[in-house]
C-alpha cells in the first residue's frame, strides 16, 4: 500500500484538475494516483501519465465512487482530491458524496480546490511517515486492540500507514517496496520517514534485513515472545511505551551480521542453542512466553551430544570438541549462551563467540550458570569449559550436520560462515547512558 491519493473531479471540473495536476506532476511523483476511468478519460493525462503512477480504477458511472469510499475506509487513501462543481450546479452538499463522506469518517486529509490540494500534498511530503509493517498473529493479545493503540498513539505526531503481513510474503519483501517509495519522496520532499516493525523477532529481523545499508530507520513496537532484539537495544516492550520512544526519534546505528550469505541481526546456534530453540513450540510458547526457552534448556540439556568443529578467525584455526557455539551480534541477557563476556555489545563492529565445552549434563548445568551469572553480573566468565572469542569474522566446519539456529529459524547445516557490517542498521532507540 504505497502513498496513495484519489484524484476526482465532476464532469464540468475536469479541466481544472488536468491544469491542476499539469503544474504540480513534480510534487506528485512518489505517490500512487487512484482515478476513475472515465475522470482518467476526460483529464486526457497521456502525456503527464508517462511521468506519474497513475492507476485507473472503476468509472464513477459504474460505481467506482463506492469502489474508493471502499478503499478510503479500509486506511489505503492517504488523501482525497476531489474538485466538485459549482454550487449552482449542483442538486446536493458536496458533503453528501461517496468519498468526501467516507475520507470524513476516516479522518483523511481532503482538498476541494487547486490550491487546498497543492497545501494537502506538500503537507504529506513534508511530514513525518511512518509506514507500519503490522503483523497480526504475533504474540497473544488481541491484535486489533493493539493496532487501534498504535494509531492512536502515534498519528497525531506521525503520518502512518498500515501495511499487514501477509502468509507466503516476507516482510523485507514489503519493506524493499517502502524504500522504493521513501526514496522518491525524498527527492523532493523534506519529510522524515520511518519504517517500523511491529511483531515477534522475526518480523523484525526480517524489516532489518531490508533496511540495512539504506540509512532509513528501522522503528520497532515488540509484540513477540522474547522480543529479543527490542530487549538487546532497550527499547521497552510495552505498546505505549515503545510508541512514546518513537515519537521521541533518538537514532543508533547497530551492526548486522552476514551468516551464510542471509543477514542476522540477533545471533547463530550450533548445538545446544539450535536445540532449546526447536523444543520451544508455538504451544509452548503460547503458555509460558519467554519461559518456553527456558523450559526447553532444560530439555535440550539431557539430549545435547558433542561435536566436532574447527574454527577459523584472524588467520588462526582452532579445533574443539563442543556441545555449543554461539556467534553473537546483538542478544539481551536472557540468551544465556551469548554471555560469555556479560554482555554482548550490538555495535562494536565485532561478533561474540562462545564455545562451550561440557563434559556431561552436570557440566552443562555449571556452564549455563556461570553464563548466567556472566549476564547478571555484567562480567566475563572465566569457567573452565567455556572458551570466548570477539572477531569481525568466523569460519566454522563440522565432522558432521548439526541444527543451527540464526535469529530463531532452525536448518541444519555442516559449515558456518559469519561475518559483521559496521553500523549497518539505523534503529530508533533509547539513548545509551553508559556507551
Amino acid at each position: 500500500m504505497p502513498s496513495t491519493l484519489v484524484l476526482n473531479a465532476d464532469p464540468g471540473v475536469c479541466p481544472a484538475l488536468r491544469t491542476w495536476i499539469e503544474n504540480n506532476a513534480d510534487l506528485l511523483v512518489g505517490f500512487s494516483l487512484q482515478v476513475a476511468e472515465d475522470v482518467e478519460a476526460e483529464l486526457e493525462l497521456r502525456h503527464t501519465a508517462l511521468a506519474l503512477n497513475i492507476s485507473s480504477s472503476r468509472a464513477i458511472k459504474e460505481g467506482g465512487d463506492i469502489a474508493l469510499a471502499s478503499a478510503i475506509l479500509q486506511g489505503e487513501i492517504s488523501g482525497l482530491i476531489h474538485f466538485p462543481s459549482p454550487t449552482s450546479e449542483r442538486s446536493a452538499s458536496v458533503l453528501s458524496e461517496p468519498l468526501v463522506r467516507a475520507a470524513l469518517l476516516s479522518d483523511l486529509p481532503i482538498a476541494l480546490n487547486p490550491a487546498s490540494a497543492s497545501a494537502l500534498v506538500r503537507g504529506i511530503k513534508g511530514s513525518r511517515r511512518g509506514y507500519l509493517i503490522f503483523n497480526p498473529v504475533a504474540g497473544q493479545g488481541n491484535s486489533e486492540a493493539e493496532l487501534a493503540e498504535i494509531r492512536a498513539y502515534l498519528e497525531p505526531q506521525i503520518m502512518l500507514q498500515i501495511w499487514m503481513t501477509k502468509q507466503g510474503v516476507d516482510p523485507a519483501e514489503q519493506a524493499r517496496d517502502l524504500i522504493k517509495e521513501i526514496k522518491a519522496f525524498d527527492q523532493t520532499g523534506d519529510g522524515e520517514s520511518i519504517v517500523i516493525a511491529s511483531g515477534g523477532d522475526g518480523t523484525v529481523g526480517a524489516v532489518a534485513s531490508a533496511l540495512q545499508g539504506s540509512g532509513i530507520p528501522l522503528g520497532i513496537i515488540p509484540r513477540g515472545t522474547a522480543n529479543a532484539f527490542s530487549v538487546a537495544l532497550g527499547i521497552p516492550t510495552s505498546v505505549k511505551a515503545a510508541c512514546t520512544n518513537l515519537l521521541l526519534g533518538n537514532t543508533r546505528r547497530v551492526d548486522v551480521a552476514l551468516c551464510n550469505n542471509k543477514p542476522m541481526i540477533l545471533l547463530s546456534g550450533l548445538g545446544f542453542e539450535a536445540g532449546m530453540v526447536n523444543k520451544a513450540s508455538r504451544e509452548l510458547k503460547n503458555i509460558l512466553g519467554p519461559m518456553a526457552y527456558i523450559f526447553s534448556g532444560a530439555r535440550q540439556m539431557v539430549d545435547q551430544k558433542p561435536f566436532s568443529a574447527t574454527l577459523r578467525m584472524e588467520g588462526k584455526e582452532h579445533k574443539v570438541e563442543a556441545s555449543a557455539i554461539t556467534v553473537a551480534n546483538a542478544a539481551p541477557a536472557t540468551s544465556v549462551m551469548a554471555q560469555g563476556f556479560g554482555q554482548v555489545i550490538p555495535d562494536d563492529g565485532l561478533l561474540e563467540v562462545i564455545v562451550a565445552s561440557p563434559k556431561d549434563r552436570i557440566g552443562g548445568l555449571s556452564v549455563l550458570t556461570s553464563l548466567a551469572w556472566s549476564a547478571i553480573l555484567n562480567n566475563a566468565s572465566h569457567h573452565d569449559n567455556i572458551v570466548c572469542f570477539r572477531t569481525k569474522a568466523l569460519d566454522v566446519e563440522l565432522n558432521e550436520n548439526q541444527k543451527l539456529v540464526v535469529d530463531g529459524e532452525i536448518t541444519e547445516t555442516r559449515s558456518l560462515s559469519i561475518s559483521v557490517e559496521p553500523g549497518a542498521l539505523v534503529v530508533v532507540a533509547p539513548i545509551r547512558l553508559n556507551p
